[in-house]
């Protein structure tokens, strides 16, 4: 049986669905575009370089698993877009285009989390602009951190491996077909 789904916390649903979507597209908008930057067209010529989520849609990232975690009452949301198709053997620079792709999604979710906080520091009377802002900040920094964490394929792992001597970076490559499973542990 599913937990009461009263108004409040339907609209509560609503608004960190919303942040949750903004967030993830914001976060493979920036992978895709910093590609471009470093001379990657992949992303562009797929049209994945825009806030249209249509393209970042991934059935269960973004639709199953958030729907799931809203309708137990988890306590937390969570998901993720489809990843922004990049080719590195396009950057003008591998190392750098590498490192600075890996991080554009994570530190854009902090560049998100910085304006959601400023927003929530200004203090606002409107409730629902402050419930938004809340969840902009804990979502941001939690994806921000998430994607930090250095298990394949998270953005943590391809900066790791670039640090990594280059046997132990092959090495390391291998957990790339079980990362899934250590995240979900």
């Amino acid at each position: 049986m599913l937990p009461e789904m009263s108004l409040p916390y339907l609209l509560q649903a609503a608004l960190m669905a919303v942040v949750l979507l903004f967030s993830i597209i914001i976060h493979e908008v920036a992978h895709g575009y910093v590609a471009l930057l470093n001379g990657d067209p992949t992303a562009r010529m797929l049209g994945r370089i825009t806030l249209n989520p249509v393209p970042h849609i991934d059935m269960v990232g973004t639709i199953i698993l958030p729907l799931l975690l809203l309708l137990s009452h988890a306590g937390i949301l969570f998901g993720w877009a489809k990843p922004v198709p990049v080719n590195p053997l396009n950057y003008r620079n591998y190392r750098w285009g590498e490192f600075a792709v890996s991080a554009a999604g994570p530190l854009s979710n902090l560049v998100l989390a910085a304006i959601f906080s400023v927003v929530l520091r200004m203090g606002l009377a409107n409730p629902g602009l402050m419930q938004l802002a809340y969840f902009g900040v804990s979502i941001n920094i939690f994806l921000a951190l998430f994607n930090l964490v250095p298990i394949p394929p998270l953005d943590g792992s391809h900066i790791l491996a670039l640090v990594l001597p280059r046997d132990l970076a092959r090495l390391y490559d291998h957990l790339q077909p079980v990362g899934f499973i250590l995240i979900l542990v």
